[in-house]
């Protein structure tokens, strides 16, 4: 087995956006971060600003725009069909590939992660400017959204854990144990009750990720997933976390650099099935 990516080409480096800068009618830079602001403070020149809360969702309903909300968003960031999506963000690059996941979702062919995100560019002195800015807007054409090929809801991971298929839970230990119903250091808000679906196992998203801000190596990421966890490509594996935030990073992880083909992330995630009655849960931390 040869310590390479299954998609190599998902991944760019930090050098190769630097090279790439001002490409800007075949390529563009998205950044998306947990903290929306941040971008204001600073962002890579000729990067665009999508806002995970704003850009991303829908307003009134817990769910994700539609095709047309989201061919506005992308016509007016000057994204057209053919262009090469490159997203980069804070917190490893946690929130860069939710947006690729949503992008995914409406099937935008060519997506690609800046390895090593913000943490990396900056860490290596690079350019960062407060412009804002804006490119002429284009004609995109969405495609309808796949919400049953990458995405998991509430029934199918029901009928998933009957069927005693392979769940990954990529929460803290503390959540998934019940001891937190929150990220440790944030509001204990969201869920009735803690703990995690019967059957998960535990694998938090940022095990994935190298002290630089990478991706670690395939071969670290499969005695991860498979050595650890017994995963395996031929799996039908499930990621969720509290809201499909965390597990996007993780469903990229087990898609794109290890080559699963049958990955689902269940953005419902704990707020859902937390508040769920009847749902099978387990929950160490109340266990004698």
């Amino acid at each position: 087995m040869t310590d390479h990516y299954a998609r190599e080409d998902v991944l760019v480096t930090t050098q190769w956006v630097a090279d790439n800068l001002n490409k800007t009618s075949q390529i563009r830079l998205v950044e998306s971060n947990e903290d929306v602001l941040l971008y204001s403070t600073g962002h890579i020149p000729n990067a665009v600003h999508i806002d995970w809360v704003a850009d991303l969702n829908d307003s009134i309903r817990r769910d994700y725009l539609d095709e047309q909300q989201f061919a506005a968003l992308l016509s007016r960031n000057g994204i057209d069909n053919d262009t090469t999506v490159v997203f980069y963000g804070d917190k490893n690059n946690w929130w860069a590939t939710y947006a690729f996941w949503v992008f995914k979702l409406f099937g935008h062919e060519d997506c690609r992660i800046m390895n090593g995100g913000r943490q990396k560019w900056i860490a290596e002195g690079r350019e960062l400017t407060k412009e804002k800015v804006s490119f002429p807007a284009t004609d995109y054409q969405p495609s309808a959204r796949a919400d049953y090929k990458i995405r998991a809801f509430r029934d199918q991971v029901l009928a998933h854990v009957m069927a005693g298929q392979p769940l990954v839970d990529v929460r803290s230990p503390q959540e998934f144990s019940g001891e937190l119903l929150h990220m440790p250091g944030s509001p204990q808000e969201g869920a009735l009750r803690g703990g995690h679906i019967k059957g998960a196992v535990s694998v938090p998203w940022s095990r994935a990720v190298a002290e630089d801000g990478t991706f670690k190596s395939a071969d670290q990421l499969r005695a991860i997933y498979e050595a650890e966890q017994g995963l395996a490509p031929d799996k039908n594996v499930i990621a969720y976390c509290r809201i499909g935030e965390r597990s996007s990073h993780t469903w990229f992880v087990l898609t794109y650099l290890l080559g699963y083909p049958n990955v689902r992330n269940y953005d419902g995630s704990w707020t859902e099935w937390g508040n769920l009655v009847g749902v099978p849960i387990e929950n160490p931390s109340k266990q004698a």
